[in-house]
């Protein structure tokens, strides 16, 4: 077994070098999966990424890909693979709470269809990670079991709601995770946690299987350490599935468009020096810490010297965008909660005897399960959803923000019209102390402030690593028009290749 260093040096290889030593049968998938769990056992008591660590299925998947490997019929780049799934995605016979009481015991009797691809890829599943509860929250503090640190800064937030993804890629616990974005839950703890973090195009990968929370904005993606990582993830991830009408058929995805060298887009018809790139106004303006402003205008000026072409755009609809998502998401939460009332599974008083007999009625058993089920966050929402939705509102508010996101809709499409890409901060601050924003909810939804218009909109969007300030990690947000996960990607590519130099 190697020591120490060796086992560092070999848990912070990308996907594609991991796979070509797999492929050299330089390492076996056991022994990969091996110094994984072990990673987890180290250091995870800390940080805390893990709900479920999946020892015995983990490494009986990896015996299964050493099979494969040695008859030289492996399945993909992933078989083999260490990695890992937000505890908001169904996984067969393994635990699936969202981080919340009211499912604390629920364990699925299907896998999600992105969880089926993904074995059916071959990849290795050590575990369920951590988030706020329902991923309602930018911080993952919202769980309702532990929070989440970040790996760079353990007094710091690791961002959220996908906190426990993200800190587990970027801990070197697993190669890469699966997270869920409904206003920046899987770019901005990439951002904060120093990982490429993709949302890909609404209705590119399926949403079956995955617990909902507002069910026209929630896409999956992966949590990667490059961009080619990432474009491997999502060749496997997406897909039409029949088994949810929102996927699209015809939009596949082929990771080798990820180039190593030269830059084109998904037509092969840009080059960069043909590449426009648009900075909004709006996301560079007050509140912004200057520093990370600088960051981001630094990649931005390398783009320009490889000849990409740079323009100041506006997107005026973004000052509303913010509003618009803390209206809609909760209409649709309040919607998707309203299941969860523990008759039929999740969390219910009726299990504790002494509690049962105190209870009068149907009414009182379904306000007991709630009350005691959902955190405050998870109440806050339902209540500030079921109000926007309400007799006499409804027109008032959840009717005029549907408006104004087709608005929002309207501007993405003419900032496209003239550019190629958008490049903003993934987000307007470092990552904040734990606890900091914990009695501040408004505090806390800005942290979103300019990731919301992408899930608005239903485009892609993909947060990578631009070093780091006063020691903590800093992202840059690549935004395209619907499809052109291959385009961001490559400019994403292209970055890190420069600061890898």
């Amino acid at each position: 077994m190697q020591n120490n260093n060796e086992k560092i040096k070999i848990l912070e290889k990308s996907i594609s070098e991991i796979s070509e030593m797999l492929d050299r049968k330089e390492i076996s998938s056991v022994e990969l999966t091996k110094l994984v769990l072990e990673q987890i056992d180290e250091i995870d008591p800390e940080i805390k990424a893990f709900i479920t660590v999946c020892k015995n299925e983990a490494l009986e998947q990896a015996k299964e890909a050493d099979k494969r490997i040695i008859n030289g019929n492996r399945l993909s780049k992933l078989d083999g693979v260490p990695i890992s799934i937000k505890d908001l995605i169904c996984t067969k016979n393994i635990k699936t709470t969202a981080a919340s009481k009211m499912l604390a015991d629920f364990v699925p009797a299907y896998d999600a269809t992105i969880v089926e691809r993904l074995k059916n890829a071959g990849a290795v599943i050590v575990g369920k990670t951590n988030l706020d509860a329902w991923a309602h929250g930018s911080s993952t503090e919202n769980s309702d079991f532990f929070t989440t640190r970040n790996p760079y800064n353990l007094d710091y937030v690791s961002g959220g709601s996908s906190g426990g993804s993200t800190a587990a890629v970027a801990s070197n616990m697993g190669f890469a995770s699966v997270g869920t974005d409904t206003g920046g839950s899987i770019r901005q703890p990439a951002g904060f946690c120093n990982v490429v973090g993709l949302k890909p195009t609404y209705g590119r990968v399926s949403r079956y299987g995955i617990v909902a929370m507002a069910s026209s904005l929630d896409q999956a993606g992966p949590f990667t350490k490059t961009c080619e990582d990432a474009g491997i993830l999502l060749e496997v991830m997406c897909g039409h599935d029949t088994k949810d009408s929102t996927t699209i058929p015809g939009k596949k995805f082929q990771a080798n468009k990820i180039q190593k060298a030269n830059f084109k887009n998904q037509n092969d018809n840009i080059k960069l020096k043909d590449l426009k790139i648009g900075l909004p106004k709006e996301y560079f303006a007050e509140g912004l810490d200057s520093r990370i402003k600088e960051r981001v205008i630094e990649k931005v000026e390398l783009l320009k010297k490889m000849g990409a072409k740079v323009k100041e755009i506006s997107l005026p609809m973004t000052d509303y965008a913010l509003a618009v998502y803390y209206i809609l998401q909760p209409a649709e939460v309040s919607s998707n909660l309203a299941r969860y009332d523990g008759i039929r599974y999740g969390y219910s008083v009726a299990n504790d005897k002494s509690q049962i007999l105190s209870i009068k009625n149907l009414e009182e058993l379904y306000l007991k399960n709630r009350g005691e089920g959902f955190g405050d966050e998870a109440k806050r929402r339902i209540m500030l959803g079921t109000y926007v939705l309400s007799s006499g509102y409804y027109d008032a508010y959840y009717k005029k923000a549907m408006k104004v996101r087709t608005l929002v809709c309207e501007d993405f499409k003419r900032a496209f019209s003239e550019v190629d890409a958008i490049i903003t901060p993934t987000s307007p601050t470092l990552p904040f102390k734990i606890g900091e924003r914990e009695q501040n909810p408004l505090a806390m939804y800005l942290a979103d402030v300019y990731t919301v218009g992408a899930n608005i909109a239903g485009i892609p969007g993909v947060s990578i690593p631009v070093g780091f300030i006063d020691e903590l990690p800093v992202g840059l947000q690549i935004l395209g028009p619907m499809w052109s996960e291959e385009l961001i990607l490559n400019i994403g590519k292209l970055i890190e290749d420069r600061r890898n130099k």
